[in-house]
Order: C-alpha cells, then sequence, then structure tokens
C-alpha cells in the first residue's frame, strides 16, 4: 500500500491483523472419549492477551487455572493433555484448540466440570459449529504471530515432522495403513479449508485393538477408550470404516486436525509450511517444543 504526497510516493504500513475472543460464551455436554463420563463445558469470551485457558472445576469447589500453551503439556495415551502445577488434568482438549485456533478465536476462558472434554461424534466440526453460532469479534489488540525463520524437524523412525518458513500455515500430510495404502492431504490451514475438508474427519482406531484396550481399561482402572464407540469414533474393520468416511482419506486429514489443534499450543498463530509423515500427538508437541525452545528459529511479527 502507498500514499502519495507531492512528487514522493511513501510506502504505509498495513495494519496489522486485530486479536478475537468469540462474541458470547456458549456450553456444550457430552461423554469423554476415556473416561467414559459426562462432562459440561463452557466457553466464554476473554480479553486480549489472556490466550486460550481451561479452568477446571474440582469437586470441593475449587477451580484450577491451565493455559494451553506448551509448557503445561504431558503426556497421556491417545489425547493431547495438560497439567497444573498441582498435578490437575485437562486431557482431549486438541479438537476445541484446533476449531478455536483455525477460526481465528485467540482468547477464550474454557471451564469444565471433568478431567476430559466431550469428544461428541469423534470430529471437530461440533466445536465448530458453536464458534460460529455464537461468532467471533476482534478485540483492541494486535495478533502476533510466530514467524518461522529456518527449518526445524523431529523424526520417530518411519515418523517424520517437519516445519519450514512460509507466508502462513500450510500442512501436507501422509499416512500409511494396513488395506488402504497411502492417504495424503495438503492445503493452507484457514477457517474455510478446516471447517470443510478436516473438521468433519473423526478420531479412528482399528476393532481388533479398540476392544481389548477397552477391556483391559476396565480390568486395571485405567481412564482409556471407555467412550469409545461407534458413534464417538471411526471404527476400521479389515479394509474398511463401518459406515463409510466421511471425507476422502478420513484417517490422513483427523491427524492434520490434531496437528493443527497441538501447533496451537505454541500461544500464537504460526506461519510457516508442516511437512507430516505417519506423525500423531507425541511427534506433534516435541516438534512444538523444539521450535519454542530455538529463539533463532522463529520470531515474532
Amino acid at each position: 500500500m502507498f500514499e502519495t504526497s507531492g512528487p514522493w510516493t511513501v510506502p504505509v504500513r498495513a495494519p496489522a491483523p486485530a486479536q478475537a475472543t468469540i462474541a458470547n460464551a456458549f456450553a456444550r455436554q457430552g461423554r469423554s472419549l476415556h473416561t467414559g463420563r459426562n462432562a459440561a463445558v463452557r466457553v466464554s469470551p476473554a480479553e486480549a492477551g489472556t490466550g486460550i485457558v481451561f479452568r477446571r472445576r474440582l469437586r470441593n469447589g475449587l477451580a484450577i487455572t491451565v493455559p494451553a500453551l506448551w509448557p503445561a503439556r504431558v503426556s497421556q495415551p491417545l489425547c493431547t493433555a495438560l497439567q497444573a502445577s498441582d498435578g490437575t488434568l485437562v486431557r482431549t482438549v486438541e479438537h476445541l484448540l484446533a476449531a478455536l485456533s483455525a477460526l481465528a478465536i485467540d482468547n477464550a476462558l474454557v471451564e469444565i466440570d471433568g478431567e476430559e472434554l466431550p469428544i461428541f461424534d469423534g470430529s471437530a466440526a461440533p466445536w465448530c459449529a458453536a464458534i460460529r453460532d455464537v461468532g467471533r469479534t476482534e478485540l483492541a489488540a494486535p495478533r502476533r504471530m510466530i514467524r518461522v525463520r529456518r527449518t526445524v524437524e523431529v523424526r520417530d523412525g518411519r515418523r517424520s515432522l517437519r516445519i519450514e518458513p512460509a507466508p502462513s500455515l500450510s500442512i501436507a500430510a501422509s499416512l500409511s495403513l494396513a488395506h488402504f495404502g497411502e492417504m495424503r492431504w495438503q492445503g493452507a490451514i484457514t477457517p474455510e479449508t478446516f471447517q470443510r475438508d478436516l473438521a468433519p474427519s473423526r478420531s479412528f482406531g482399528r476393532l481388533k485393538w479398540a476392544l481389548p484396550t477397552k477391556l483391559y481399561a476396565y480390568a486395571t482402572g485405567r481412564p482409556l477408550l471407555r467412550g469409545a464407540n461407534l458413534s464417538t469414533t471411526a471404527a476400521i474393520f479389515g479394509n474398511r470404516v463401518i459406515g463409510g468416511m466421511r471425507v476422502p482419506d478420513e484417517p490422513v486429514r483427523h491427524r492434520i486436525l490434531d496437528l493443527v489443534g497441538d501447533l496451537s499450543l505454541a500461544g500464537h498463530p504460526i506461519l510457516g509450511h508442516v511437512t507430516a509423515a505417519h506423525t500423531g500427538h507425541e511427534l506433534n508437541h516435541a516438534l512444538v517444543a523444539k521450535l519454542m525452545r530455538d529463539a533463532s528459529a522463529w520470531d515474532f511479527v
């Protein structure tokens, strides 16, 4: 953009994008994937600079707060979990975080009365619908974004994840499953592409592994896949998804959905191109931690 005054042409910097929050609060409830318990969630607007913050209400009346930031992340099976300084957990946060991030919501307070967010149908579509229903409102503060300055990569056997400089967030991912071959998706992560191509994709698993895992969880008392069933996951049996895929190559698209949510734990939108092969939560978090710990690999814009 240029502004002309007399014989000179003076460059004028475009205004920085503004931070945003949801326009009104919304509440949802449902059964959780791993604990199998019902949970009630309320997502409320928050002021600029808050970020995404979870607040878990305990039975003794206390409320424990934990920010959705990578240092608070702890390893838990088959989900993304955050842990407060006193050890309180909030987990399976990745689908809500992905929806908030892709729909450009920078600040929100998420209150929950249990350990785990509802899984709904296994996708991020219900969260996107809730955010659309209440709307988005911009705040009087500029949006800071993380610009990747050089390539950062993590690997674990055949699994790999790489991020490199790019003007916006884009992802190219591949995943190979027995009887399905290689599945791929690539594109820019925008509110439109996320809601159309990625949000409908569901958590998935093979029945031959899920059923023994559920039995083991009940026998040992571990909260693992207790809420998994044909209405909360895409169940794979042999060479097909029971009931069919919602979108082409649904499993790889869901891995990207999870990746968008995990990347949001950097605390600000990321400008970079991600290449992913067979990635999952552990590798996603390894990449975020490696990127954020290397101050020479990124800067704020």
